[in-house]
């Protein structure tokens, strides 16, 4: 039965891999997004897709088509940097309830966390709060709960493959003793695509779960066997939640405000409530080393179709790239370079492979040293690297940027900063009649910025001029 289906969090880890799958049976889709320049390409090329710039913190005077048949919801703020990302999500979920309650909406479907501990994390009871508030008389609500979820891009899977690939012998805290049960998302996407229009699941909620109860210590070295990698991990109960949250801050990629919330969130036990609904939908779960092993095949095709790290990272940055996508001008510090360039295309492909493993082809000692010191101050680093080695898209994080404009017919990139700075920072690479164009610009806030900004400019020249002779140096 082909439907109108509703997508919320179109640009998010789960919707963007739900989508497409949905889309081979044939249904329509109407996809809520905060901004329509951060719509993926491979979404745009899809038929019977309408999308709506919607966002769900504000009261809302845009309508929604009336002939919606279901829902799907999967709004969150995981990696917000605000401390009250429990009234955020609260506004979010009144609000999506207010728009779909006006609608024909029969389902709405929604992806929560299990929550079967005695000792909730804030996020988890911040996650059922929202189911409290979803419930409705107008539609029917399903909830599935899950635990981890292992696939390419995850939050799990890339910071247990930091800390695996990274560190030989981990000295760890204790609750990697924490027992969990992780599923695949490969099995996540089967229950939510399978549940649509199955009057079984209307009005209740599910745990979802794979086969086997794992703790963490137990996950790390399984990842390592499927890497084929020795590791000895060695665990101290003397690690404190924070000390704990700057552990993991540290030896992995992820944002403190992360892994502040993961620490708290991995001092329980996530341990499902068995039930019957995995044999109502004929669905066979894999094991954690079969999904891990899955997730590096995905890896290696460079198929990763989105990442956690695509969360935006600044409490200011709002999700609005066109309020970044032109320079400003007042009130700004610039320092512009240009250099000839005689072979565009070959300087445009080593563009768009710029940062991640690739690097920023000069001085990348001054680079690495730079994202050393952001995460030291609380900011994103390097770490994150890019998506793809080889294509951008607006919205992509690069390092410790955020593409705003990668326009390849206007030989454009426009980069900001999403690294821990007084004020705020854009990056610009552009090619006008053969001559390549890099122009630094910094918006200062207060004495603090100007003293970054003259503190930092007497490296400018050494590290961008060097990045444009290293992007026009033809191919040898």
């Amino acid at each position: 039965m082909n439907m109108k289906l509703l997508i919320t969090g179109t640009t998010g880890y789960i919707a963007q891999r739900l989508l497409p799958m949905l889309h081979t049976d044939g249904h329509q889709f109407v996809c809520c997004v905060r901004d329509l320049k951060r719509i993926p390409s491979k979404l745009k090329q899809l038929s019977h897709i309408d999308f709506i710039e919607i966002d769900f913190l504000e009261n809302q005077s845009t309508s929604l088509p009336k002939d919606i048949d279901a829902a799907y919801y999967f709004i969150h703020s995981m990696s917000t940097n605000s401390n009250e990302f429990d009234t955020l999500e609260q506004t979010c979920a009144k609000n999506f309830k207010a728009l779909v309650e006006t609608t024909n909406c029969k389902q709405v479907i929604y992806l929560s966390g299990i929550s079967n501990a005695s000792h909730l994390s804030k996020h988890l009871q911040s996650r059922l709060q929202v189911e409290q508030t979803l419930k409705s008389k107008r539609y029917a609500l399903t909830v599935f709960r899950a635990g981890i979820i292992v696939g390419s891009g995850s939050a799990s899977f890339e910071i247990i493959r930091d800390i695996v690939e990274k560190l030989p012998i981990m000295v760890a805290p204790k609750w990697l003793n924490t027992m969990s049960q992780p599923i695949a998302i490969r099995d996540v996407l089967e229950f939510l695509s399978k549940s649509l229009n199955f009057k079984l699941t209307y009005n209740r909620s599910f745990d979802i779960y794979g086969p086997e109860i794992l703790s963490y210590k137990t996950m790390l070295l399984q990842f390592a066997e499927v890497r084929a990698l020795k590791r000895y991990i060695f665990t101290l109960p003397v690690l404190t939640p924070r000390l704990s949250s700057y552990w993991l801050y540290f030896v992995t990629s992820t944002s403190f405000s992360l892994a502040r919330a993961l620490v708290d969130s991995m001092k329980a036990p996530i341990i499902a409530k068995p039930n019957t609904l995995q044999k109502e939908l004929n669905i066979t779960t894999l094991t954690y080393k079969e999904a891990v092993a899955l997730a590096f095949q995905k890896t290696a095709q460079n198929a990763i179709i989105s990442s956690w790290k695509d969360a935006i990272s600044s409490g200011d940055f709002n999700s609005k790239l066109q309020v970044y996508m032109e320079l400003p001008h007042f009130g700004c510090f610039k320092d512009i370079y240009v250099i000839p360039c005689n072979d565009e295309r070959h300087t445009l492909e080593k563009i768009w492979s710029i940062g991640g493993h690739n690097g920023w082809y000069s001085n990348n000692y001054l680079w690495r040293l730079r994202g050393v010191i952001d995460k030291c101050f609380g900011g994103v680093g390097l770490r994150r690297g890019r998506k793809h080695p080889k294509e951008l898209a607006a919205g992509d994080p690069l390092d410790f940027w955020r593409v705003i404009v990668a326009d390849k017919k206007e030989k454009r990139l426009l980069l900001f900063a999403e690294m821990k700075l007084p004020g705020e920072a854009w990056l610009e690479l552009k090619i006008v009649k053969h001559q390549l164009y890099s122009r630094a610009v910094f918006r200062p806030k207060g004495l603090l910025g100007r003293l970054y900004w003259f503190a930092v400019k007497p490296f400018h020249g050494l590290v961008f001029k060097g990045m444009l002779r290293a992007l026009v140096t033809p191919k040898i």
